[in-house]
């Protein structure tokens, strides 16, 4: 067999298992979360407060680079509704989001998004890395960790 044959079939064999992805129980909580984002920051762009508010934990930690660590629901929803409604709106960059499972608790998202600022229309918007670590409750699914980077 030629060298060539050889890498060939060492990079479909590589390639095949990268394309494998995740087995269908971590595919199934990637598209829970996916779906959970999406709904999320419909709202966040909308500036649906009531619907932003039922994805937060009640003993939510959000760090911004920007703005600092946040623990008050309230407060973060009340500088949300501020500085961000009818001003700021997100897209996620999907191929860049990864999912993984924590045992017994939920899961963490990374991945990159772009954030537009209307009041800024000059600016560039450039992809920004987040973490969110979701809390799978018995009913449902929280933000209770976020971390957004600009």
């Amino acid at each position: 067999m030629s060298l060539f044959k050889i890498v060939i079939i060492i990079t479909l064999v590589l390639v095949s298992n990268i394309l494998k992805g995740q087995d269908a129980e971590n595919k199934a909580l990637y598209d829970t979360i996916m779906d959970l984002d999406k709904t999320y920051f419909t709202a966040y762009n909308d500036c649906d407060m009531k619907t932003q508010s039922e994805f937060y934990d009640d003993d939510i930690e959000f760090y911004h680079d920007m703005g600092g660590l946040a623990t008050d629901k309230a407060e973060l929803l009340k500088s949300i509704e501020k500085n961000i409604c009818g001003k700021v709106t997100r897209t996620l960059i999907e191929e860049s989001v990864e999912v993984h499972p924590i045992k017994d608790f939920g899961a963490v998202q990374i991945g990159m998004h772009k954030f537009y600022n209307n009041q800024e229309p000059n600016a560039i918007s450039k992809p920004t890395k987040f973490i969110v670590i979701w809390k799978n409750t018995d009913t449902k699914w929280l933000m209770s960790r976020v971390i957004s980077l600009h």
